[in-house]
Formats: structure tokens, sequence, C-alpha cells
């Protein structure tokens, strides 16, 4: 089974992840910024985050490469996923307009809310009715046609959803609170000017490695989900 990892800065890997759909059987393809046709028959698309907007396809056509990928196996009925940018291209590929978001840059370790139905999701039930994860966006998503919201956080409604049998994430589910560390550190001078405490930052971490073991077995779940499908 492969699983074709589309990822769009060296940083920005598939984390937590990959041992969750290795385990279960996939064999991990990496793309970096770049589709192969063969793409579209692949058991699983992984689309990973990037500071890119999917509104900035001329300047990075790798983006618009990715999205016609996306189309295609959303009209065929073929699983993916996408964390961040990937949960934003898939919200685009489905008919949802992607744009800045008015609430400001959202960044750190901070819970998002699960749904009624997210609680009630084959692959998100189990987890408590709050989840610390890792968040690092700007962008955010309309209601994405014929999808249903699985998390909000007070600041963006649109966190998660599921459309058929795959699943968009706007949070990194992915980070551990060691490589959110990491982006901190490679980030600081952007988050300073953006206006963000690195120290207050970092002092959130130890939440998200109090969190790692539940959201290591959602992961779980979600690889377990596209392995049933592939099989």
């Amino acid at each position: 089974m492969r699983a074709v990892v589309y990822q769009h800065e060296e940083h920005e890997g598939v984390g937590l992840l990959g041992p969750a759909l290795e385990e279960v059987g996939f064999t991990l393809v990496h793309r970096f910024r770049a589709v192969r046709r063969e793409d579209v028959d692949a058991e699983l698309v992984v689309v990973m985050g990037g500071p890119m907007g999917v509104y900035e396809a001329d300047q990075h056509p790798f983006l618009r490469d990715e999205l016609a990928i996306l189309l295609e196996r959303l009209a065929n009925e073929r699983p993916c996923v996408g964390f961040c940018l990937g949960a934003q291209m898939l919200a685009a590929a489905a008919g949802a307009e992607v744009f800045p978001g008015k609430n400001g840059f959202e960044v750190g370790a901070a819970p998002v809310r699960w749904t009624q139905d997210g609680l009630t999701d084959p692959v998100i039930a189990g987890a408590r009715a709050k989840t610390v994860v890792a968040h690092w966006h700007g962008d955010t998503f309309k209601p994405v046609p014929g999808a249903t919201l699985l998390a909000s956080t007070d600041r963006y409604v649109q966190q998660a959803f599921r459309l058929g049998s795959s699943y968009g994430f706007q949070f990194h589910l992915e980070l551990t609170a060691l490589e959110l560390g990491r982006w901190l550190d490679l980030g600081a001078d952007d988050l300073k000017q953006r206006g963000k405490d690195l120290a207050d930052l970092k002092g959130q971490l130890p939440k998200l490695k109090a969190a790692e073991q539940e959201n290591t077995a959602l992961l779980q779940r979600l690889a377990h989900h596209f392995a049933r499908l592939a099989r």
C-alpha cells in the first residue's frame, strides 16, 4: 500500500503520522513540491503544511498540480488526509473558499473542541471533548461542501472535517512537543514580527507533551481507517 506524502518545507514532515501508517502496512512515498500522475491511484495521499497559501499558486505552481490530483481523487472517492495547508488544499478541492483569517494568527499548543459529530466519528471517537494540539496558521476556509465539521476553536470554527473517506485537520495533530519547539526556534524572527511572545509559546510545550499519547492513538485510528479502505 502506498501513502504518497506531499511535503512543502524541509522541516514539515509526517511526524507521528509516519510510524502509524507504516505500522498498518503503508509504504511512505515522499514528494517535495512535486506530484506524479500515478499519485491519482495511490491508496492514500497525505498533504502536509507550509507557509504558502492555497491562493498563491501563481508563486507556487506545485500547489496547482496538487490541487488537480486532489480534485481527481475526491471525484473518484480515493482517500486523502491534509494537515494545515493540506487541509486547506483539501477544502479548496471540495469547493470551499480559503482566505486569510480575520481573527489573526493561531499558533502554539492549545485545545480544539470536538463537535458532537466529531465525538461520534469512527476515527475521533475515544478522544476527550477537548484535545491539545499544535497550531500554526493564519488562513482559514468556509464550510466545506458535503463535509462534516469535526472540530473548532474559539478563534476559528473550521478546524477539522471529514469528507467521504478523507479527513482535513487545520491543526498539526502530527507534531510532537519537541518538533513544535524546533519550529518555534526556526520561526522566532517571524513570530516576533507577528507580536508573539516566544517564551510564552515555549511555556505551552509541556501541555502538548502531555497530549502526545492521546494524539498518537488518534493518528493510529486514522491509519487503521485508511488501511481498511485500502484492503
